[in-house]
């Protein structure tokens, strides 16, 4: 600063009025600090040149005045910008509502906060900003969007004079590429291959004219600005000229119409040379190998962001293999550098004895009855109107009479005549606003001489005040049944609709008694109230709120109250008569201390100061002190500082009179710069330097400490100017070589008379500590608190506490009580005090004070962005650690960029200053934060708001990167110096076997009847499906196979053996008819879920033509689904397309030709109304190695897979599903899955051809409207055995789950269901079965009845639940050993276990075998590896055109690399392991389960280990009640977390700390980017799985329209 050198006191009066004009101008934000600063230094530039060379202070400084103010965090930032009197309102129209909480204020803190930032500046820190849709918060002025504010000043309503327009400087370190328009959805990050686009200037916006209210959060506004939205649409057009990829599902489309979608995806199996189809052209296809990069248009953001986070985190960590027994918490190792006490053990301080004074009365009642008697007349309390002109004078005659009638009311009149109500000892509520002193004093003073304990709380405003519930904890605790009240207080309470109080939350049932005059009783002649000696019973209880947010009662004993005040009248030297000016609360602490009881013992008059005068009026307790000519006055940091904001407009004030300036909240160690401040300006006014008494106290251990007042001309006491460094370490360390981090602070004066003092250790046992050393200040006294009243646990830890030396020895016998003050006994044996217990942060070792932070935060510049300076600093334990949050009101006009700006320039200042990270920092809308009664931020309520996801914020920044250092050490795979038969026989040593299992023999033995009839050719009936259905047409013409339902369950459609027989014949004869259609080609059947499809398929095999089953596009979302129609015709290609007549319609329509070319569509038959033709000859393949049909679909990783099935492995398949469910003709089966490929597709189409058993078909799709179908179904039609989709599960269990009821009085009964098996590809969804089993048990749905099927993409089915095996077992393994690879199983209930399910017994004919992916050497059952599958029927190979042999060996004809070297196994791509269960399967042996964790291809590689993304949903899902659907992936070393957002757009802020809390607790993963999105944009395909490498890619392009992105630093 300019003026550095310049002794402001010294300067001309009208200068100083120009400094301070311009200090007030600065506070109030209508100047920014560069104007101040220019202005300033030209104001003092003529006074510069005298001063030039005086040397600086010394560190240890008598007192040096600055020109700054601060103080207490108590009441809360919310008043500093109430500060002036009206006068102001004419001459400075537009005040600002931001001003800086220069309680907190301090020109040496700015200075060094600014020194820091500058440092920063030049490293030029990249971060990107989150994104937020335009529609999320938009705020509209201050009336439109915030509650009205209860602690603020009218006049602060007008809006801000100053422009927020682009005001950055250059060298922001922000890169403006990233945020063009800063709210467009990240419009501006998908520059595509490097070309440049516009960017939309921001506007700069007047502020004199509010912005027009906007709608609070329409779902979808977008509002870009047109320019930006053609740039935008100009960076999405590809070089080869095709549009964006054609398979993105568009954001309209519903979740019921899910499409399989191919990501911008591998077709696998397909070379890089054939893409000349159109496909190639509309997708960015990758090649088939994992890792290749998708394509280089990467969010510039994300960019970005990765740069950030190359940087090496701050604390390096050490890099090695952990074996996961040992993944413990990285513990940071201890500094050697770090500052350690080294002073010799602390004295206990003993005070000045307590003199006896002969005129000291025997109890303070005995001193209210001498004065009521012998001076009547003389004044006690002076209360004022809200104008600050006195209201009433209460004289000690009358407070006196009217406590002696109140007491003789509560305790004779309250009940009936003859039953007591109240009783001496019991406990009554205080329920008096601060308005009113007189009915306090008077309801005060009646339960004391009552002999009822006074038990004063503040008056409830509603029934959702913040620690409305604590506060009734305390009444509880406290057992109070009575409240007392005046009676405009009980007319303003919040009453129910039938005009009785309301029942508070959380509170007794409080019977309540209004005190005024007029309702009491006055006492016969011959009453007078019993006045013993002052004793230890109770004479009233403070409350008291714990860090927690937990309020006690602290009782405080009569020989206690008396002392004290004794204690407090020798320490401050008071004498009879005088006036004392109270600004105080005069309900708990010094205001009741000072202000009503050792006023009365004194006969002290006291002017009692309101705090809603002071906001209306700040500088009345001056007026009061000048007019009445007070001798002391009780003020807090906040009342010297609004005094001084406002002194301009008095120039005939004295402040001469006053002997004593309490400063009740002096132990903040920001403090001082209040002080100096109020003294500079002041000293004018008459106030001596030696007046100001600054104090320290706690509930518990009442006065600690106060200054006495100097004698006039003597010097100051010293300050300490302390190193922050050592006082996060604990120790004192005067502050020498880094001026930007050193606390200064003053001295709160001596130990109170007749106490005696120590510093102990606050955490452990109470060893005292060594002179140099930080702890928490005890207290031995007898005016101290006696207990938390009721609670006796609690009560030991603080106020039995007995030190102990450094041997552990107790020093004595007397206990002392635990202040919750943090200090250090200074020289002259002065107490400083640097902060409270309940303001401390423990980070990482090291305490961290949540006053010093809100104060660095404060230093930033605040201005544009934090409304009235209202901070609130917390932490949260978040994986073994504590994490510092900051919260704070934004301003209603600050601006997105301001405010990023603010967070980050925040977040550098802390790191500089306190050498601490911040987890997370938050702004919410203006007046959102719980205050507490005096408008102060209500803090453990903030904090659970936080916790619980409700704080509702509009800008958040998480920090995890920077903060969390204690994250596992990283897993580096070690080179593999053993073979992998080395590691088998290691196994084999260690007692492990190796992990395979087998189902039972696919035996030749099929049902008699059947070899019985056709002796002829039994084992040839089995080659080819086609003969089966000609066979049975011939043999069983009538038997019906197929049933169709209809949403209303009717059958539309029945299909018997020679129907379908007939329908067949028809289709073959037109195939054949065709020219161009030869034997061997592939034909696409596109059909609507049914018969037809069934036979479609038969009349392909007839004709010698190959079978193509393709689900149909949607009609109402042909965009997105119809491309994948034309992928898989031109990857297949398909020769002809059988279809119906609506679908032919459809892919001829204009709409589809906007979307694919339907000029090259192949012939196109519809089967609709053939003419009944027979084919010459049914065609018969040469031999079963031939393809019967191909089988396409798209797998989770979003890659479109054709595999090829022969005729061989289709009745293989069949028989091993006919052996394991025992399907026979006469059995009936329920399906309700997708036909189009897969184990639905054989479940649909081939099984009951084969096996003779009904199939009664029940589309999915029908199932959307009506939900009872399939149930209905199964119990009308008495099924037995059902197959269904985990689609149609959820849909049953979120549908209907409430409803078990309506479906019982319906008649639905599922008793008859033996086996409901969900066909899937994936790991077994445990919760989904297990709720869906829970809730239709009431409907006769055996807990047994549901289990799992699985099957890949190399062979359809492996496991499926049968009639014959074991039930399904259920396993819980390690998480921290899965992550590893390995396999350990624990207790149910276990720590960071996983439940999982098997996936169904496995089918006759099957292998199985647990492999190394990386050595394909078999691996032990205690290992997790790929699961290899050999059987009759798996796939012969993918589907290629030229054949890519190596693929093909890799997954389908694959061998050991050691072990059984001949057997030819295909690779599912699914990870799994293999567990022998104590159970037995048919054949009497034990049973070997097998149990799939998920694929390959998925999980995550992050630190070195692996992670299932499905683990990371489940814990991401639990997070808040908002979030539906979530999906992870990773993008190179980030995490990124997609969550759909159910509830309202408000709660989109609040999942980002939720989601990143959770994914590192459990998984000890820190999130890179957190995605807010709206529900139904993760794709699902129709199997119900997540399509997250289609997430990814739209994520990556930028295609998600998302509500709000979060980058995680």
């Amino acid at each position: 600063m300019a003026e550095r050198g310049v002794d402001v006191s010294a300067l001309p009066q009208e200068v100083r009025e120009q400094l301070a004009e311009l200090d007030l101008e600065l506070s109030e934000g209508d100047i920014t600090q560069k104007g101040y600063e220019k202005k300033r230094a030209k104001v003092l530039a003529p006074y510069l040149t005298q001063t030039q060379n005086l040397a600086p202070p010394p560190a240890y400084d008598a007192q040096s005045p600055g020109p700054s103010s601060a103080s207490a965090p108590e009441p809360g930032p919310s008043n500093s910008s109430s500060s002036s009197s009206r006068h102001r309102r004419t001459r400075r129209p537009h005040r600002s509502s931001g001003t800086r909480d220069e309680r907190y204020r301090s020109d040496i803190h700015t200075e060094a906060v600014q020194a820091a930032l500058a440092k920063h500046k030049e490293e030029k820190m990249a971060l990107p900003m989150p994104t937020k849709r335009r529609s999320t918060y938009v705020q509209s002025p201050i009336d439109n969007c915030t509650p009205p504010d209860s602690s603020s000043s009218s006049d602060d309503e007008a809006v801000s004079s100053e422009s927020t327009g682009p005001q950055q400087s250059p060298d922001t370190w922000i890169n403006s590429s990233v945020h063009g328009s800063s709210t467009s959805s990240s419009a501006s990050s998908t520059l595509s291959h490097g070309e440049s686009r516009p960017t939309q200037a921001p506007q700069p916006q007047s502020q004199q004219v509010p912005p027009p209210p906007a709608p609070a959060h329409p779902p979808h506004s977008h509002s870009q600005p047109s320019a930006l939205a053609e740039a935008y649409a100009q960076t999405r057009i590809d070089p080869g000229g095709g549009v964006g990829p054609p398979d993105v599902p568009s954001q309209a489309q519903a979740r019921g119409s899910r499409v399989d979608l191919p990501a911008n995806a591998v077709v696998r199996g397909m070379s890089r040379g054939q893409s000349r189809s159109s496909m190639m052209e509309t997708a960015d296809v990758r090649r088939v190998g994992r890792g290749v990069p998708v394509s280089s248009r990467v969010s510039t953001k994300i960019q970005q962001l990765l740069n950030t986070l190359k940087r090496p985190k701050r604390p390096p960590l050490s890099e090695f293999f952990m074996d996961d027994q040992e993944e413990i918490v990285e513990v940071p190792q201890a500094d050697p550098n770090t500052p350690r006490p080294e002073g010799r053990q602390i004295i206990p301080v003993k005070g000045e004895p307590l003199g006896v004074v002969s005129n000291w009365p025997p109890a303070l009642q005995a001193a209210l009855t001498r004065w009521g008697a012998t001076q009547g007349k003389s004044p006690a309390l002076t209360a004022l109107d809200i104008t600050g002109k006195p209201l009433y004078t209460l004289t000690y005659g009358k407070l006196w009479s009217r406590s002696v009638k109140l007491a003789y009311t509560l305790l004779n009149k309250l009940g009936t005549k003859n039953e007591q109500i109240l009783k001496p000892g019991d406990r009554v509520a205080l329920v008096y606003p601060n308005s009113d002193p007189g009915m306090f004093w008077v309801a005060f003073y009646g339960c004391l001489l009552a002999e009822v304990i006074p038990v004063p709380i503040e008056v409830p405003l509603s029934r959702k005040d913040a620690g409305s519930s604590q506060v009734g904890f305390l009444l509880g605790s406290c057992g109070v049944g009575l409240a007392l009240t005046s009676e405009i207080c009980l007319k303003g309470l919040p009453k129910t609709p039938t005009g009785e109080i309301l029942q508070f939350k959380g509170w007794p049932r409080l019977k309540w008694v209004v005190t005024d005059s007029k309702y009491l009783t006055k006492p016969s002649k011959d009453w007078q109230p019993h006045i013993p000696t002052a004793n230890t019973d109770t004479a009233y209880i403070e409350y008291k709120a714990s860090k927690e947010g937990t309020v006690m009662g602290v009782a405080v004993s009569k020989v206690a109250m008396l002392t004290h005040c004794q204690a407090l009248t020798q320490a401050c030297n008071y004498c009879e008569g005088e006036t004392l000016v109270n600004v105080l609360d005069f309900k708990k602490d010094m205001g009741l201390w000072h202000g009503v009881l050792t006023s009365v013992m004194n006969r002290i008059h006291t002017i009692s100061v309101p705090y809603a005068v002071m906001k209306a009026c700040p500088l009345s307790w001056v007026q009061r002190v000048h007019i009445h000519k007070a001798r002391v006055a009780l003020v807090k940091c906040r009342d010297l500082h609004w005094a001084m904001m406002a002194h301009r407009d008095q120039r005939d004030t004295s402040l001469a009179s006053l002997r004593m300036l309490i400063v009740a909240d002096g132990a903040n160690p920001w403090s001082v710069s209040s002080c100096d401040a109020f003294l500079n300006v002041f000293q004018a006014y008459g106030l001596k330097p030696e007046v100001i008494c600054p104090c320290a106290t706690s509930p518990e251990a009442m006065t600690v400490a106060i200054r006495r007042p100097g004698v006039p001309g003597a010097p100051l006491p010293a300050r300490a100017i302390l190193s922050m460094t050592g006082l996060s370490h604990g120790v004192i360390r005067v502050n020498t070589e880094d001026k930007n981090s050193a606390l200064t602070v003053q001295d709160v004066g001596h130990v109170m008379p007749g106490a005696l003092m120590c510093i102990v250790k606050p955490d452990g046992p109470p060893m005292l500590c060594k002179t140099d050393e930080i702890g928490e200040i005890v207290v031995n006294s007898r005016a101290g608190g006696t207990m938390y009243y009721g609670l006796s646990g609690v009560t030991k830890n603080t106020f039995e506490v007995i030190p102990v030396n450094a041997s552990g020895a107790p020093i004595g016998e007397i206990p002392f009580v635990r202040s919750g003050l943090l200090g250090f006994v200074g020289p002259g044996s002065l107490i400083f005090v640097v902060g409270k217990n309940e303001g401390l942060l423990m980070v990482s070792g090291r305490r961290h004070n949540a006053d010093d932070l809100v104060a660095t935060a404060l230093a930033v510049e605040p201005v544009k962005t934090v409304y009235r300076g209202r901070i609130a600093v917390f932490s949260v334990t978040v994986f073994y650690d504590e994490r510092i949050v900051i919260v704070a009101e934004q301003r209603p006009d600050a601006s997105e960029e301001d405010s990023f700006q603010w967070m980050s320039r925040v977040l550098q200042a802390i790191d500089s200053i306190h050498q601490v990270g911040l987890y997370c920092l938050a702004l919410v809308p203006a007046n959102t934060l719980p205050k507490t009664p005096l408008g102060g931020i209500h803090i453990s309520d903030t904090k659970q708001l936080f916790l619980e996801g409700a704080l509702h914020p509009c800008n958040i920044l998480m920090c995890p990167h920077t903060c969390v250092t204690n994250m596992p050490k990283p897993r580096q795979k070690q080179p593999v110096g053993v073979g992998p038969a080395s590691i088998m026989v290691g196994n084999l040593v260690a007692g492990k076997r190796i992990a395979q299992a087998a189902g039972r023999d696919l035996g030749l033995i099929e049902d008699q009847d059947l070899v019985r009839k056709l002796c002829m050719w039994p084992t040839m009936m089995h080659q080819f499906l086609t003969e089966a259905l000609q066979w049975r047409a011939q043999t069983d013409p009538d038997h019906t196979l197929y049933v169709l339902l209809n949403a209303k369950g009717v059958a539309v459609c029945t299909a018997t053996c020679v129907q379908l027989h007939k329908r067949a014949e028809k289709i073959a004869a037109a195939l054949m008819e065709r020219s161009g259609i030869n034997i061997g080609e592939n034909v696409v059947l596109l059909y609507p879920p049914g018969i037809d499809l069934i036979a479609a398929f038969y009349g392909c095999l007839y004709a010698g033509c190959i079978p193509v089953t393709v689900r149909p596009p949607h009609p109402q979302n042909l965009s997105a689904t119809l491309p994948t129609v034309r992928m898989i015709i031109d990857v297949s290609k398909a020769a002809c397309i059988l279809t119906t007549q609506v679908l032919t319609k459809i892919l001829r329509s204009k709409e589809a030709a906007a979307t694919v070319n339907i000029k090259t569509w192949p012939i196109i038959i519809d089967t609709d109304d053939l003419p009944r033709k027979r084919p010459p000859t049914i065609y018969k393949p040469p031999n079963a190695e031939m393809i019967a049909y191909l089988d396409f679909s798209v797998s989770t990783t979003g890659m479109l897979t054709g595999v090829k099935i022969s005729h061989a492995a289709v009745s293989a398949l069949c028989r091993s599903i006919k052996l394991q469910c025992e399907l026979y003709s006469s059995r009936q089966i329920a399906i309700c899955l997708d036909p189009y490929c897969g184990l639905g597709f054989v479940l649909w189409c081939l099984a009951s051809v084969y096996s003779g058993h009904q199939s009664i078909l029940i589309p999915p799709m029908e199932l959307e409207s009506s939900l009872t179908l399939w149930l209905g179904t199964l119990s009308q039609y008495r099924i037995r055995d059902t197959f269904c989709s985990y689609s149609v599960m959820e849909l049953c269990t979120k549908g209907l789950g409430g409803q078990t009821e309506m479906l019982k009085a319906r008649g639905v009964n599922l008793s008859c269901v033996r086996s409901c098996v969900v066909i899937a590809e994936e790991r077994p969804r445990l919760a989904l079965t297990h709720s869906f089993s829970k809730l239709f048990k009431d409907l006769g749905l055996s807990m047994r009845a549901v289990s799992t099927a699985f099957g890949s993409r190399v062979n359809l089915a492996i496991c499926l639940q049968g009639t014959t095996g074991p039930d399904p077992s259920t396993v819980y393994v390690d998480m921290k050993s899965l992550r590893h690879d390995r396999v350990r199983l624990v207790e149910r209930g276990a720590p960071q276990s996983l439940p999982l399910m098997e996936s169904g017994t496995i089918l006759p004919g099957v292998r199985v075998i647990i492999v190394n992916p990386e050595t394909r050497g078999p691996l032990g059952d205690s290992h997790l590896g790929e699961i290899w599958v050999n059987s009759p029927h798996n796939a012969t190979g993918y589907y290629t055109i030229y054949g890519e042999e190596n693929l093909q060996a890799d997954h389908f004809n694959t061998k050991l690399s050691f072990g059984d070297p001949q057997t030819l196994w295909a690779r599912t791509g699914y990870l799994g392991f293999v567990k022998r269960t104590e159970l037995t399967d048919s054949s009497g042996d034990r049973h070997d389960a097998l149990f799939v964790v998920g694929s390959l291809d998925e999980t995550l590689e992050l630190r070195g280990l692996r992670y299932h993304p499905i683990d990371i949903e489940t814990s991401v899902s639990r997070a808040h009640r908002s979030i539906g659907e979530s999906a992870v992936f990773t993008w190179t070393n980030l995490l990124v977390v997609v969550a759909e957002l159910c509830g309202s757009e408000q709660d989109a802020l609040d999942l980002v700390p939720l989601v990143t809390n959770v994914v590192l607790e459990e998984h000890h993963l820190i999130v890179g980017v957190v995605v807010i999105v709206d529900p139904g944009v993760i794709p699902i395909n129709s199997r119900g799985e997540k399509q997250r490498m289609h997430l990814r890619d739209s994520f990556l392009a930028d295609q998600l329209d998302p509500i709000y992105v979060a980058y995680n630093m």
